[in-house]
Order: C-alpha cells, then sequence, then structure tokens
C-alpha cells in the first residue's frame, strides 16, 4: 500500500467494503475475505499470491510434466555393450547406434 502510494480509503474502494471494515483489517479485528483480497489486487495491479508474499514474487517451480533428461554413463565391454542397446532399443536400432 505504501509503495504503491495508495490511501485506506483506495484500498477500501478498490475491496468494495467500507473505509471502516478496512480499518477493523489493519488492525486486526476483521479478517480479510478472498473476494476482497482479489478486488484490492486488481486495483492495485498485482496478483492475489504476490499480495499474499510480499514482499517476494512467488515463482512457480518446474512443472512434473516437463521433461526431464537424464544422462547415465556405463562402461560396457563391445559383447556386453550390444546386449544392452538390444535391450533398450530393440534390434532394428542397433544399426544406428553403432554408426
Amino acid at each position: 500500500m505504501n509503495e504503491r502510494g495508495v490511501t485506506q480509503e483506495t484500498m477500501a474502494f478498490y475491496g468494495e467494503i467500507d473505509n471502516s471494515a478496512m480499518s477493523k483489517i489493519f488492525n486486526y479485528t476483521q479478517r480479510m475475505s478472498f473476494a476482497v483480497l482479489s478486488k484490492i489486487s486488481k486495483g492495485i495491479g498485482m496478483k492475489e499470491i504476490d499480495v499474499i508474499t510480499y514482499p517476494e514474487v512467488f515463482r512457480p517451480e518446474s512443472k512434473a510434466s516437463d521433461p526431464v533428461e537424464a544422462i547415465l554413463q556405463i562402461r560396457l565391454q563391445k559383447d556386453k555393450k550390444d546386449q544392452v542397446l538390444r535391450l533398450v532399443f530393440g534390434d532394428n536400432n542397433i544399426e544406428i547406434l553403432n554408426k
């Protein structure tokens, strides 16, 4: 609120509540509903989650559906290497991999 230069009255206006209700919220004698938080967030141009985590900005972690690259290196003798490649890729791809 201070950073954006917004008054308590303006916050109440954005939240569509009385100034007295906003005062009670600031004095911790009344809880703010998510609907009011959402309206205030929109009014000051922020996401709800960023208001909740302020001054930090929420950064979602990568999704589980994002591809993961894994590199596995195994040292094998030639005959074992061919067996492992056939197991992993099947007989059709062994020629491509050995080129």
